[in-house]
């Protein structure tokens, strides 16, 4: 399948934005870890900003980050949302209210809940009437999430946006779920290439071969920690503006095979 990225979302430790990552990943500028610091989205009206997650915040952080970026605007631009857990702050405060004697979960906490929040949140944000996927795939999230979105495209011959986003559990979870770092990348993709396009991708599904990882061990770190951040290679690949194949891992050992071109 061949598509073209025409713009890049990106929020991570120590790559607060798409400009500065780049510029990281590209060997332009030393990677120097820091805490992500989210806040609440101005596009959404004051009652829906103060319902907002950080899940949410993180998934419209990126995604206006792609969007802004574009010269693509299409008022209802389909989307995809890859997360492998959602909301673990919101489960987690979900399942110590059930294990208490009230056991009343207010309607606020239980939609927040859903897997589909965030692109809900996106779709009041930007009042898109576009359709949008929700999608969980574990640790391939990111994979899931790439392959479906790039079908969409070429089968629909229209521009797509895909967020991937997951943030670490509180602890009653993260025992058993850890995630390290928050980490969230959105992309805006196109059937066609565009004056303004940034990359172009060639995907194909392979049953072979080992994820692509990253040389310097510290964003290493960040890609095994946190199932979007395996997103980090074709970031790289995409910000060297050179030609480049990456491994993305897919479900049952399977893996994304990415040939990037720079446009």
């Amino acid at each position: 399948m061949k598509l073209y990225v025409e713009s890049v979302g990106l929020c991570g430790p120590g790559l607060a934005n798409w400009p500065l990552g780049r510029a990281i990943l590209a060997g332009d500028t030393s990677y120097e870890p820091a805490e992500v610091r989210l806040s609440a989205s101005e596009l959404l009206p004051p009652a829906e900003r103060r319902r907002m997650t950080d899940t949410v915040k993180l998934a419209i952080a990126v995604a206006n980050e792609a969007i802004t970026a574009s010269i693509v605007k299409q008022a209802d631009m389909p989307s995809v949302f890859a997360s492998s857990g959602g909301d673990g702050a919101t489960i987690t405060t979900i399942l110590e209210i059930l294990a208490s004697p009230e056991r009343e979960v207010s309607p606020t906490r239980f939609h927040n809940s859903v897997h589909n929040a965030p692109s809900g949140y996106w779709s009041i944000a930007t009042e898109s009437r576009g359709a949008s996927t929700s999608l969980c795939g574990y640790d391939c999230s990111f994979g899931v999430g790439m392959l479906d979105a790039a079908g969409q495209v070429v089968l629909d011959q229209t521009p797509l946006l895909l967020v991937s986003y997951d943030l670490p559990y509180p602890p009653a979870l993260h025992r058993i779920r850890p995630i390290g770092a928050v980490f969230g990348a959105a992309f805006v993709l196109s059937p066609k290439r565009g004056e303004h396009s940034i990359a172009s991708l060639d995907i194909e599904l392979v049953r072979s071969g080992s994820p692509t990882v990253m040389a310097n061990p510290e964003l290493e770190r960040v890609r095994t920690s946190n199932p979007a951040a395996r997103s980090l290679p074709l970031l790289e690949a995409i910000a060297k503006s050179a030609e480049y194949r990456v491994l993305i891992p897919y479900v049952a050992d399977n893996h994304l095979a990415i040939s990037v071109s720079s446009c």
